[in-house]
């Protein structure tokens, strides 16, 4: 039974179809493509490294390397992405925001066929994905899918998720993971854990509305929606509104320096009246009238058409792009894994994983040491200070006792005449 298992998960493993796998080695360059689309002053340089702290600094990524720059780099996959049912479309990629991003995307796009050098923000894609930051209001992972009805070539509109998904703003490297089902529901992971998913048609607006509100209805002219009415037999008190807002301070007295001929005659200052009650509106009653909300009757849409494919949204899909705005620039992206296989995508964020634990390791001692360096160096400037003000205080004493000494001098120099004298 367990040789048949293994055979069955070795089948499985055979027939899944890797469109990309990027690790970023030393000739990536050579299958990137970086883009025209903006002038070339306002186009950031991208790095090759591993960052300042890595689990090993032979792993690079590539990273934003200019602040305040339009990002625009992409690639073609091995083979198109070709969605097929019974099977997901997985996109993974890893993002590390090593300059503690303020502003500024991390997110990946797969395209159709596209002219790489005029890639840019206007390109039709088919999947938006991952981290995007600006102060503390935009923190979120975009999940946007470019659909087209038609499931072909044609033009495509942005479905944004109706969900706030969370996103990761620490300085380390985190794995991002979208699976679309072809059952037409999806999920997002952060760090092999799911942190959003459901129903394509419930969370992004892939199709009209099943029912609208029928035209030919609309709220009778004697409806009646108010809850409750002025009481008709409620009256006004007599006299309520011959009470003034404001009356004379009681016991306020003249200044004594008030002159009347300059100025004026004096009038006490005026204050809040404690019995004044402003507006009188009558209480309020229960409508006998009232027929509760009126509900616009509602039609099924003639319009309304069910997609068993909305799950095709990179169907075609040939391209990887990264095209970003950042501020603050800095983020590293490696482990581009695009797959018709959750275990493939599971297989290597299992190495990204123990690359992640290790990176987060040589962190917390990277932090440490730094800790301690900065324990010892506010010691010594302790040290340092406290020899001054020792040194100072002794400086002080002496000036004080030649002081002394001085002033005694003088006391002899004038007692000696007087011994003379005498």
């Amino acid at each position: 039974m367990m040789r048949t298992v293994a055979t069955l998960a070795l089948l499985t493993v055979a027939s899944a179809e890797v469109f990309m796998n990027e690790q970023f080695d030393d000739d990536w360059k050579a299958r990137w493509v970086t883009s025209e689309w903006k002038d070339a002053k306002e186009i950031g340089e991208w790095k090759h490294t591993a960052g300042k702290v890595a689990a090993d600094a032979a792993d690079k990524g590539i990273q934003t390397g200019e602040d305040a720059r339009f990002y625009g780099l992409s690639a073609k996959m091995a083979s198109p992405v070709s969605q097929t049912e019974g099977k997901p479309l997985v996109v993974q990629f890893s993002a590390k925001h090593e300059q503690n991003i303020d502003c500024g995307g991390g997110y990946i796009k797969l395209m159709p066929s596209t002219d790489q050098k005029k890639f840019g923000g206007d390109s039709p894609y088919g999947i938006m994905f991952g981290p995007d930051i600006c102060g503390t209001s935009t923190r979120k992972t975009h999940v946007i899918f470019g659909h087209d009805a038609t499931h072909a070539a044609g033009e495509r509109t942005n479905l944004l998720t109706k969900k706030d998904i969370k996103c990761e703003s620490d300085t380390l490297t985190h794995l991002y993971t979208l699976v679309v089902n072809s059952d037409n529901t999806y999920e997002v992971q952060i760090d092999q854990k799911k942190v959003e998913g459901g129903k394509l048609a419930e969370d992004f607006d892939f199709l009209l509305p099943e029912k609208i509100k029928d035209p030919a209805e609309s709220k009778p002219a004697t409806w009646v929606d108010e809850p409750k009415i002025p009481d008709p037999e409620d009256k006004k008190p007599d006299g309520h509104d011959d009470i003034p807002k404001k009356i004379p301070e009681v016991g306020a007295e003249k200044p004594d320096d008030w002159d009347d001929e300059d100025d004026g005659e004096w009038e006490p200052p005026m204050v809040d009246n404690p019995e004044f009650k402003g507006e009188w509106k009558a209480k309020m009653i229960e409508n006998p009238d009232y027929k509760g909300e009126w509900v616009h009757p509602e039609i099924a849409n003639p319009d309304f058409k069910d997609d068993k494919e909305m799950y095709k949204v990179c169907d075609p899909c040939d391209t990887v792009g990264f095209e970003l705005w950042q501020v603050k620039a800095g983020t590293i992206f490696d482990d581009i894994i695009v797959a018709d296989s959750v275990e493939e995508a599971k297989d290597a964020g299992d190495k990204v994983m123990t690359k992640i634990a290790a990176e987060k390791k040589a962190h917390e001692e990277a932090e440490a040491e730094q800790k301690k360096k900065d324990e010892a160096a506010r010691a010594a400037a302790d040290a340092e200070k406290k020899a001054a003000d020792a040194k100072k205080a002794e400086e002080n004493d002496a000036a004080d006792d030649a002081d002394d000494e001085d002033e005694d001098e003088d006391d002899e120099a004038e007692e000696a005449p007087k011994k003379d004298e005498l």
